[in-house]
């Protein structure tokens, strides 16, 4: 099962049987990813009367409710709603899933401050070879599994320099996937500089953009161009646990 696309005047297949899916599952407990002091999230049986929605409690299904914080608690997608006044929605402002996307990987700077950055020069360096997509993803250094377990809250964990950010705008990225808990520092006095040049927000508001958080990527996928399908749940608030799922990308002759 393959699909071809044209980008740039070449044409490029994607076999489908292949998916590469680069979300952190979301489970209960705390063996998980978080950050921002979100609670875990947590599942429980729906009870009424002598009905209990769990198998392992002698009901006939499973039927539970999950309570989580999008944001905290594992990989989300998020719309311009996540720092706008007015409301946008994750379910409106995302319309389409498919986008050819590239993948970096890079090591933030570490500054005097002991803060660990990327910088618009470094992305330039990795860039600037490449036409643009509208997907980037962008893989921090080091990188291991225990992204998928580590709770950021109070670590100050790597973020991208707000020129880095205008310059990906520049360059037409339209859907920006990282695997840190924000764009942002973890404190930054509620300036959000990197999410307001994102969205390019409130002058020019960008609605059709997202920024993906909290993937992880596995080192044996490489650097390189892929096909993204960005899944989300088509919930009205500003964001959504989801499924950025990739395909390899090849030249088709």
């Amino acid at each position: 099962m393959q699909t071809t696309l044209q980008l740039h005047g070449l044409t490029y297949r994607a076999d489908l049987r292949h998916p590469i899916d680069i979300a952190i599952p979301l489970k209960a407990g705390l063996e998980t990813v978080n950050c921002f002091y979100a609670p875990p999230m947590e599942h429980s049986p729906v009870v009424a009367g002598d009905f209990i929605g769990s198998t392992q409690e002698g009901g006939a299904v499973n039927f539970l409710t999950v309570r989580l914080t999008p944001h905290g608690n594992g990989t989300h997608t998020e719309c311009v709603g996540h720092i706008a006044k007015e409301t946008y929605t994750i379910n409106q402002c995302l319309q389409q899933f498919h986008f050819p996307a590239r993948l970096v990987s890079v090591f933030p700077t570490k500054t005097d401050n002991g803060d660990r950055v990327v910088y618009r020069e470094q992305l330039e360096a990795l860039l600037e070879a490449h036409p643009p997509t509208p997907a980037l993803i962008i893989r921090t250094l080091p990188n291991d599994d225990l992204k998928m377990i580590t709770n950021y809250s109070g670590a100050n964990p790597p973020y991208l320099h707000h020129e880095a950010v205008n310059y990906l705008v520049e360059r037409g990225v339209e859907h920006l996937l990282l695997d840190l808990p924000s764009v942002d520092r973890e404190e930054d006095g509620g300036q959000l500089l990197g999410h307001r040049a994102f969205w390019q927000y409130p002058e020019s508001p960008r609605a059709h953009c997202t920024i993906t958080e909290l993937i992880y990527v596995n080192n044996s996928i490489r650097d390189g161009l892929y096909l993204l399908n960005l899944q989300v749940a088509s919930f009205e608030i500003d964001a959504s646990p989801s499924k950025p799922v990739l395909y390899a990308l090849e030249p088709f002759e």
